[in-house]
């Protein structure tokens, strides 16, 4: 494989978050309902709202999923949760409120975010020393 870009690692980590948003969610075990099930006759099923279908995202999918989680390590924690947050489609407007900081901050915190999983996957550090800007830069 060539080497990672930035624009690779975005299109990764979106993926990663439309993946985990169609995996079913968590149900508590031990747990159970004592109300009979309700059975509908076919006409309250023809007349019913339609429930929404929900795809289940393939292993390969899952697989990518799971190791793009892993790239969490390589940032500091309100990097990674600000990079995810904007992955799963939260507004920058929203961010920069839950943050306590401007949109080009914002910007470019997501941006070296991204540039240092780049750097990272393409077996380089990122020395402590180097500006944002230096290695945004470089990333590509």
């Amino acid at each position: 494989m060539s080497e990672w870009t930035r624009d690779m690692v975005e299109e990764r980590v979106e993926e990663a978050a439309r993946v985990l948003r169609k995996l079913p969610g968590l149900r508590s075990q031990g747990t159970f309902s004592s109300w009979p099930d309700i059975l509908r006759s076919p006409r309250e099923i023809a007349f019913g709202d339609p429930k929404p279908m929900k795809v289940l995202p393939s292993p390969q999918a899952i697989s990518r999923m799971e190791e793009t989680i892993t790239w969490n390590r390589f940032l500091e924690r309100d990097d990674a949760h600000l990079m995810w947050e904007r992955a799963d489609g939260v507004s920058w407007k929203e961010l920069c409120h839950r943050y306590g900081i401007s949109r080009p901050t914002a910007h470019r915190r997501y941006a070296y975010a991204l540039s240092v999983i780049a750097w990272r996957l393409n077996g380089r550090e990122v020395h402590h020393r180097r500006g944002k800007r230096f290695v945004i830069a470089r990333a590509g």
